[in-house]
């Protein structure tokens, strides 16, 4: 068993089956993502021992927390001494000698304050010599406590500090704040710590062992908080591991709630499992990662993304990526990337147990997503490089954080991307890259090709009702090909070869002034997936939809341009009234699935992307009628 690590809190102190098709958010369509270097930055300082758990930027100062017990300069030969909080120089990665706060516990998390102080929330009793039970506000220069700040907890922990505006927000294990009693959750003015009294939303009832507040997230506009960790009652409220609260007004428990956190997974050896949570910078989605194991129905070992405005109960995911068994502990959205890290081997593997399954995607710790269909991107640093005597791989991403210059990366080891960082590193955004938003053809009229030959394809000019006279396009690299779609300028199409692993290839050409470019094989991740299968194929956002031969069911995968990647997972897209089986060759265009059919005919039936009824379906072009429109090799393009 590759989890060999449990996290259980005593109070106080830290100590494939079938997936399930997913929901469909409205009007989900390919994003421009910018993603940071894989190269970790070199000049950021080591912690030693321990781990590093938060980050947080005033000026030009970055401020690291964890419950380390020494640091260095990237440069430095000798260590220092200083447990729990320390702060180094953006630019230089040199230490700030002087900020020196003295911390009797572990830092869990940092926040800035309106004024640029600096929040400071963990498990701590004293600050500087005086008791500051788990928050304290400090001078950043010094590190001087502000005394006039009155923000206390009870002695539990403080897991997680979030300014939005002038409020902050806690979570950890505590039940009393500045005397008043708030259970698992509070508000404060941020520029005081005085508490806001309109805030009652109280978490309650451990799944087992003792209750807490793990993850929370606010929403850019401040509108929804969730909160996600080892509860299963909110304001007297079933709300399992997952709570969302709406914040306009007087704050309310919302009418959202999801039964995916609520079987136990391993519960031997986790007693809750949702660990993290974080919104999109637009606010419009947040993403819930999570370790367990496995469990009926339930997203353990799981990334999964859930819409911001959707109400009501027993809500699924819109997307959800399973490791295999193997935990996810951190999250970080922005930049329209879905950040994660954690103990894992592979994404995208719901086929996987404990090991590789059909469609995993190696990822060593770290990992990005498209926040579409939530399948890896091209980039994969690794949680590795740490030499020898040092620790070469924990068990915990503590934390993945969005600065100025990139992503911080708060871990329990000493290696990241195969270099040696202790602790902690910052993958920058400076040699990073951009990965464009593609999708299917949008234009309302253009041109069909249908293959006809090894080296031989039909043309025909296509205005969305009607098309024109065929006239023959030589494709001389176009052989033994099958299903075929548009996306970009590019044409993914079926090979049939014998020396491919299931007989065949998801194969890439470029695809410009209507000729078909030399092939290559899509990715070598993709070689478990039979191509050849597909009796028609077309791509639409995010999505690749196919029909089997003799199969009455419309199909479909996500598919990863950024690296051509094909999703492990099959889904049926709910339908009636057509005949799928025996649909031969698919393509989208403008709002129709424009396919041909065995009897030779073209037909035409509009697509929403959550059904199809075939009842409105129309007759394009008769069997008979000039072109044969029974093959399997049919795209849509413009040119």
């Amino acid at each position: 068993m590759w989890r060999r690590w449990l996290v259980a809190f005593v109070a106080p102190v830290l100590a494939v089956g079938l997936v399930a098709a997913p929901a469909r958010a409205d009007g989900l369509q390919p994003v421009t993502s910018t993603l940071t270097s894989t190269n970790p930055a070199d000049n950021i300082p080591h912690a030693q021992n321990g781990d590093t758990k938060a980050f947080a930027e005033i000026g030009n100062t970055v401020y690291v927390g964890g419950s380390f017990t020494s640091v260095k300069a990237a440069a430095d030969a000798s260590w220092t001494a200083r447990s729990y909080l320390f702060a180094y120089d953006k630019t230089s990665g040199a230490l700030k000698t002087g900020f020196t706060p003295v911390v009797d516990g572990a830092v869990h998390a940092l926040a800035v304050s309106p004024d640029g102080k600096l929040i400071v929330g963990g498990a701590f009793a004293n600050v500087n010599g005086v008791s500051r039970k788990n928050l304290v506000q400090l001078d950043p220069t010094t590190g001087a406590t502000v005394a006039g700040w009155v923000g206390r907890s009870d002695g539990g922990l403080v897991r997680r500090t979030v300014v939005v505006g002038n409020k902050l927000y806690i979570a950890g294990a505590f039940h009393w704040v500045n005397g008043t009693q708030h259970s698992l959750l509070a508000r404060l003015d941020a520029t005081t710590g005085a508490i806001d009294p309109t805030f009652q939303i109280d978490a309650s009832v451990a799944r087992a062992s003792s209750e807490l507040v793990w993850g929370l997230a606010v929403s850019p506009d401040g509108n929804t908080l969730v909160a996600v960790g080892n509860f299963t009652e909110v304001n007297g409220q079933p709300r399992n591991q997952v709570v969302v609260v709406e914040l306009a007004g007087t704050p309310t428990v919302a009418d959202w709630s999801t039964q995916r956190y609520v079987a136990p997974c391993y519960n031997w050896s986790f007693p809750f499992y949702a660990r993290d949570v974080d919104f999109s910078d637009d606010g419009s989605y947040f993403v819930i990662i999570a370790d367990g194991g496995r469990g009926d129905g339930a997203y353990c070992d799981a990334i999964a993304r859930f819409e911001t405005a959707t109400r009501g109960a027993a809500l699924d995911a819109t997307w959800v990526n399973y490791t295999g068994t193997d935990s996810v502990t951190s999250v970080e959205v922005a930049d329209n990337v879905v950040y994660v890290g954690g103990h894992f081997r592979w994404l995208s593997n719901a086929n996987g147990n404990d090991s590789a399954g059909a469609g995993a995607i190696n990822r060593f710790g770290l990992g990005a997503l498209d926040p579409i269909n939530g399948l890896p991107l091209v980039w994969n640093p690794t949680r590795s490089g740490a030499p020898a005597g040092t620790t070469d791989w924990g068990p915990i991403m503590w934390e993945l954080w969005r600065g100025s210059t990139g992503l911080y990366a708060g871990f329990d080891s000493d290696g990241l991307g195969n270099e040696y960082h202790g602790r902690l590193g910052l993958f920058p955004l400076a040699g990073g890259r951009t990965v464009p938003a593609v999708n299917a053809p949008t234009a309302a009229s253009g041109y069909l090709y249908l293959g006809t030959a090894d080296g031989q394809a039909t043309k025909v000019s296509f205005n969305g009702t009607t098309v024109g006279a065929p006239v023959a396009s030589s494709q001389p690299s176009l052989t033994a090909a099958g299903a075929a779609f548009s996306i970009g300028n590019k044409l993914y199409w079926s090979k049939t070869d014998a020396s491919a692993p299931s007989g065949s290839y998801l194969d890439v050409s470029i695809f410009t002034g209507g000729s078909v470019g030399a092939p290559w094989v899509s990715s070598g991740y993709n070689n478990w997936f039979s191509a050849a299968s597909m009796s028609g194929a077309f791509y639409l956002d995010g999505r690749m939809y196919y029909t089997k031969a003799g199969t009455n069911k419309l199909f479909y995968r996500y598919l990863e341009p950024d690296g051509y990647i094909v999703g492990c997972t099959e889904f049926t897209l709910p339908s009636q009234g057509l005949a799928w089986g025996t649909v031969r060759g698919m393509a989208w265009v403008a709002g129709k699935i424009v396919y041909g059919n065995t009897d030779g005919s073209l037909r035409a039936v509009p697509f929403d992307e959550t059904a199809v009824d075939g009842a409105a379906s129309v007759e394009i072009a008769a069997a008979g009628a000039g072109v044969n429109w029974s093959g399997k090799t049919l795209w849509f393009a413009t040119s």
